[in-house]
């Protein structure tokens, strides 16, 4: 029998604090990048890979998540009975319909235990994980998960984890991993070594750093139980993976190819890159605010 993954876990229970005051009653995952919240990214690359159930993590002040990725049958007959074609084809999102199910994190106690949270769910099955605060951007962006998927199954690896190059300045920022050799060939897996989790100035092991994607083997929920809390009382995703790799598992990053990046929606500054990118990118509305920054940076 063909081997296949057709489970995701969605961590989106972080408080956003970093994006106050816009995320104090609105999930950081909603805030629009475009014409889309950032979450609805997320889903569309998962269904696109083929991922046909996915649980989403929440925690309080969350509803809206639930009530953007349910049907509503009302207003696409409001927009069918006005002839708005357009913004049907905006509202497609939810015929391509995966089963949402959701399960809430009460405390803020780190990545790794959302994510522990969905062991049950998993099933023990192969799993994607993606966070909802994270953009993959690509021209098919279905297209990164989809390799890691394959290179999961045909490795038989216990992890694939997504990397991307970071100025070394910024490495503080992120979980950083290294490798067997100096730098992965993008597109292509390679053997992990090693983790960190937002490694102290100049002290990183690379510059390669872990951008909001993985597919795991159920052997990451084993090592989320043995994992201990850190000094804040979080389980940490990363320790959990350098757990793997020490038992002499095989982990990999994964690098994106030229042309693929990740955009972190966790600060305001981050946040309004993806913005002004994602907009400039839009097909409808790209060349209007092209237009606009232009007479703009001339005033300026």
């Amino acid at each position: 029998m063909t081997r296949t993954i057709s489970k995701a876990i969605v961590p989106a229970a972080g408080l956003g604090t970093r994006l106050l005051p816009a995320t104090k009653s609105q999930p950081k995952e909603m805030l629009p990048v475009g014409r889309k919240p950032v979450l609805q990214y997320v889903v569309e690359e998962l269904e696109e890979a083929g991922l046909g159930e996915i649980l989403i993590v929440t925690g309080r002040r969350k509803r809206a998540i639930e009530d953007h990725l349910d049907s509503d049958p009302q207003l696409v007959a409001a927009l069918q009975q006005a002839g708005n074609e357009s913004l049907l084809a905006d509202m497609r999102f939810l015929e391509e319909r995966a089963r949402f199910f959701y399960t809430r994190q009460s405390e803020p106690k780190g990545l790794g235990h959302a994510i522990a949270m969905g062991a049950d769910f998993v099933d023990g099955d192969d799993c994607v994980v993606a966070l909802g605060d994270s953009i993959i951007a690509a021209d098919h962006p279905s297209a990164p998960i989809q390799a890691m998927m394959k290179a999961h199954i045909d490795l038989d690896a216990a992890a694939v984890v997504v990397v991307e190059q970071v100025p070394e300045a910024e490495t503080f920022r992120y979980g950083i991993v290294s490798i067997d050799g100096s730098e992965p060939p993008p597109g292509e897996p390679v053997r992990m070594t090693g983790i960190v989790e937002k490694p102290p100035a100049g002290t990183a092991p690379s510059t390669l750093a872990v951008a909001a994607r993985y597919v795991f083997s159920p052997l990451i929920f084993e090592a989320l139980a043995r994992t201990p809390a850190d000094h804040r009382g979080e389980i940490q995703l990363t320790d959990a993976i350098r757990q793997l790799i020490h038992m002499g598992k095989p982990v990999y990053a994964w690098s994106l190819p030229p042309g693929q990046r990740r955009y972190d929606i966790g600060n305001l500054e981050s946040y309004f890159y993806a913005f002004i990118d994602f907009v400039l990118a839009d097909e409808r509305y790209g060349y209007l605010v092209r237009k606009y920054i232009k007479a703009k940076a001339y005033d300026l």
